[in-house]
């Protein structure tokens, strides 16, 4: 199955200069935030697929303006052809936006899906808006990862781990792809497509 990641930026290739065969094949579509709601809607449009997404740390506006025909897997594992996606989005908790926790938060959250990663068996594909605490995140508070996401990476080893709000524009200490464990981790910023094999 072809997946297509978005993240943080609206892809001009996808939006501005759009083709239709731009997105033959693709099955899926993933967004780990931080995303014009409009451009969200662009894509579930375009594609006739599901698109599903968490919310980034500069999503408030999602709370009266949410992407029309995307569903939001924020807190829930979705199911789409047997591949089980659990979605936490937010970043670091460093001013007063809605969609920021502390890493103690964080840690509540990753603890109340416990139940219903085990009543799905697990998971497959870990969907964040911010990377895990020491794989691929910033030195600063804003772009810093959640260590709560270790325990997720450690205890149930998904196939994918996809996040986004580290651009990729930062510099190169920023990669697109690594490997933790069996996890494969993407950095879904702008736009990247990958394989997922059923």
């Amino acid at each position: 199955m072809k997946i297509l990641v978005v993240s943080d930026e609206e892809s001009k290739y996808l939006w501005d200069y759009f083709q239709k065969e731009k997105l033959d094949g693709i099955e899926l579509i993933l967004s780990s935030g931080d995303l014009d709601p409009d451009y969200l809607s662009f894509l579930a449009t375009v594609s006739s697929v599901p698109v599903l997404y968490v919310r980034g740390n500069h999503d408030d506006k999602y709370a009266w303006k949410a992407p029309e025909g995307c569903i939001c897997i924020e807190n829930k594992i979705y199911v789409y052809k047997g591949i089980r996606i659990l979605g936490l989005g937010g970043s670091m908790r460093y001013n007063n936006g809605i969609n920021q926790y502390t890493q103690k938060e964080m840690t509540e959250r990753v603890r109340k899906m416990k139940w219903k990663i085990l009543k799905n068996r697990g998971i497959d594909i870990l969907l964040t808006h911010s990377p895990a605490y020491g794989l691929n995140d910033g030195k600063d508070l804003p772009h810093r990862g959640f260590e709560a996401f270790h325990s997720i990476l450690n205890q149930y080893q998904p196939r994918f781990f996809i996040h986004g709000h580290v651009h990729m524009s930062y510099g190169r200490e920023y990669k697109r792809n690594i490997q933790y464990g069996k996890t494969h981790i993407i950095n879904a910023f702008e736009r990247y497509i990958f394989e997922y094999e059923l």
